[in-house]
């Protein structure tokens, strides 16, 4: 394992950020010169320098981006080069990943639970920041850090709110009774103490960030310690079909809000926007195979880059490239969609709003498909994409 380099100044232009993706005018015209048998993963620079610059202007704290939504490295320098300096980091693939692209990087390891040897070798790559909802993970972050005294400690709550399309609550976070006796043993050991929560997925409501900060506001004081940091996590929404959640703008006002009310104004405040950051700044392209009636069968599917729309049946934007450049039908159907792969759970009920005239070779493109896209795909049956493009106008 390589020790994380020390911070060098790194390149600030366009071709370094994109990563020798080729670029393309329009969806269209990279569909068209492609030629590919796969899926095509489509990614919009611009629409990621400015919804990141909406984060970096709103949000009064550090903005942390959840490397998990989306990977690519050419997400990576374009953030950078927006103004994203931190990064939540969930193994040792993304520590590695972006020590790699982007040296200099300020990376917290969020995962709760954490393999020994990943604790071990982060803090050897320069991970300082580590997530944690029990005490038997505490000691293993002690342990396999040799008693560092220069940890940044954050323990994960386990809130209860309202208000997110997915829920996240079931799997991770201390209980809140037993949270403030994790927080005073943790005191004894960090040199900065945290706590973070996650609201949930799509989190639609922002009063439900408002009632996770008043509950880590009781732990806390509970607690009877010296908080130095509090991480509000993510869960920031974003405008699909039949989701319309209010601006961002909105939840930042309201987080500020409740952090001054609960008496964390003057300590350090972190964000972790994935979904909310990226989404807008991808799509994936899938063709076609074969139409049934009113069943489309795809080059992609849940295996791969549309597991969102077939597991929790997100939604999403979407709109036909008809192959021969005709002009389609102004009638819809709802279709059902099938992806590639042999397995009949490979499916997406839908129903997706389509030309009536959809034929074969045909490509729907799903928009807002730069959150976990790219990183969900798996290689079952050996249907994955590797092509990715740029859309630069």
């Amino acid at each position: 394992m390589q020790v994380i380099e020390a911070f060098r100044p790194l390149p600030q232009n366009q071709n370094w950020a994109l990563d020798g993706l080729k670029t393309y005018m329009s969806a269209e015209d990279a569909i068209a010169d492609e030629q590919c048998n796969d899926s095509v993963h489509l990614f919009y620079p611009e629409k990621l320098m400015e919804t990141a610059r909406r984060f970096l202007a709103g949000f009064r704290g550090t903005n942390l981006y959840a490397v998990k939504a989306n990977p690519h490295e050419a997400v990576l320098k374009h953030l950078w080069q927006a103004g994203v300096r931190d990064f939540d980091v969930a193994s040792l693939r993304e520590v590695e990943l972006v020590a790699k692209t982007l040296p200099g990087a300020n990376l917290y390891f969020m995962h709760p639970v954490k393999s020994r040897q990943a604790i071990r070798y982060a803090y050897a790559m320069g991970v300082r920041g580590f997530s944690f909802d029990s005490l038997d993970e505490l000691v293993k972050i002690e342990e396999e850090t040799s008693g560092a005294s220069d940890l940044k400690l954050f323990l994960r709550l386990g809130v209860v709110v309202k208000g997110a399309a997915y829920e996240l609550s079931g799997k991770f976070g201390a209980p809140l009774d037993i949270a403030p006796l994790i927080l005073q043993r943790a005191r004894v050991s960090a040199q900065r103490l945290g706590v973070c929560f996650h609201v949930g997925s799509q989190c639609m409501n922002p009063q439900a960030f408002a009632d996770a900060i008043s509950q880590a506001a009781t732990a806390v004081k509970a607690a009877g310690v010296h908080l130095d940091v509090i991480d509000v996590g993510g869960g920031f929404p974003v405008a699909y079909p039949g989701m319309e959640p209010p601006a961002l703008e909105d939840f930042f006002a309201v987080i500020h809000k409740a952090l001054d009310a609960n008496g964390f104004s003057g300590i350090e405040t972190l964000c972790e926007p994935g979904r909310a950051l990226v989404a807008e700044a991808g799509a994936v392209a899938a063709r076609v195979e074969l139409r049934k009636g009113e069943d489309l069968y795809l080059n992609d599917g849940t295996y791969g880059a549309l597991f969102d729309a077939g597991v929790p049946e997100w939604p999403f934007p979407i709109r036909l490239v008809a192959a021969d450049g005709r002009e389609t039908s102004r009638e819809t159907i709802g279709y059902r969609a099938y992806g590639p792969t042999c397995d009949s759970c490979d499916k997406m009920a839908g129903p997706f709003p389509l030309p009536a005239d959809v034929r074969e070779s045909d490509w729907v493109i799903f928009e807002h498909l730069g959150a976990y896209g790219h990183s969900m795909q798996a290689r079952f049956n050996g249907f994955y994409s590797e092509t990715m493009v740029a859309i630069v106008k």
